[in-house]
């Protein structure tokens, strides 16, 4: 009885020593490379306007939003000074906005080869846009300006007026402006981080970008440009000296966004050439829906003779009778 014991003792022993060989074998083996996964392609970053100073640089969709600038357009046509009434908080002239005037001027006379640009500053400091409108009937008739560039929303946005009523005066007053042939551009609010998550204050802006695009002016986007450079490098400290006041820096970068809005605006077509291409082109329309179709040919069969086709003119003439 003690051998069946001691065989199945030695069994048992060669299945456990039979594991333990496969668990070494498995510990020692080498491990599986892993195949690297490719990270998820990524939708390519829109490209930065590099004409702009490297500080200031922000991809187009970010700094403004352009339309048609006929008295501009009518000045540089008649070769003659460009004149612009510069209205809003950074116009105030006090501290560093003093120089934003001078700034304006220069990028556009620097983007305007050969074209002389006189800016006026009419800003008053805490100005919102009802007292604008109101003095705005004024400021016109001093200067006769060829565009007016607003700056607009900041102010009123800190003294926490009305929206609708804000909105309603701002339209009214761009519709004044344009119904006197003048042009102009609205600069919406500047941003800052304490108010990015302000509704708000991200209405106002809303609130801008609205009326600009109901009566079709164009539209430097301050927020999202001063928003996207804080994100690159470019920090609102940099660019924000006292409370919502812009430094040297952030009145360069807006006097060159402003001005890169208005030389891309003069770039646009005007109506008459417009309506003079849908004319063109409902014409063209109107002629292959009237012109004859030709009969389609069986395959294989040979082209319609087009002395069979009864086209006026298609008939080939006989040859003349030859002299005796």
């Amino acid at each position: 009885m003690a051998f069946p014991q001691a065989a199945a003792g030695t069994q048992g022993a060669r299945r456990r020593l039979a594991v333990l060989l496969g668990l070494s074998l498995l510990s020692s083996a080498p491990a599986r490379a892993e195949v690297p996964v490719p990270p998820a392609a990524s939708a390519p970053a829109e490209a930065v306007d590099q004409s702009l100073s490297p500080e200031c640089r922000v991809p187009g969709s970010k700094l403004y939003t352009l339309a048609r600038l006929k008295a501009v357009k009518a000045a540089l046509k008649e070769k003659r000074p460009v004149r612009v009434l510069s209205i809003g908080s950074s116009s105030a002239g006090l501290g560093a906005s003093a120089s934003y005037p001078v700034k304006l001027e220069n990028a556009l006379e620097q983007a305007l080869p050969d074209v002389q640009v006189d800016v006026e500053a009419r800003g008053l400091p805490g100005e919102v846009a009802s007292g604008a409108g109101e003095r705005l009937r004024s400021m016109v008739a001093e200067v006769e300006p060829d565009l007016v560039v607003w700056q607009v929303g900041t102010n009123d946005a800190l003294a926490r007026v009305d929206i609708e009523a804000f909105g309603e005066a701002l339209e009214e007053s761009v519709k004044w402006v344009k119904s006197h042939e003048i042009d102009i551009v609205l600069i919406d609010p500047v941003f800052t981080e304490s108010l990015a998550d302000d509704a708000y204050y991200t209405e106002m802006v809303r609130t801008v970008q609205d009326v600009a695009r109901r009566e079709a002016v164009p539209l430097v986007h301050r927020y999202a440009a001063m928003r996207y450079l804080s994100t690159r490098g470019t920090t609102e400290v940099h660019m924000l000296g006292r409370h919502f006041r812009l430094n040297d820096l952030g009145l360069r970068c807006m006097a060159e966004h402003a001005t890169r809005a208005i030389t891309l605006s003069l770039l646009q077509p005007d109506a008459a050439k417009l309506d003079a291409s849908k004319t063109d082109g409902s014409k063209a329309d109107a002629l292959k829906a009237d012109a004859p179709k030709a009969e389609p040919t069986q395959a294989g069969a040979p082209p319609l003779d087009p002395a069979q086709t009864g086209t006026p003119g298609s008939a080939e003439k006989p040859a003349p009778p030859k002299q005796p």
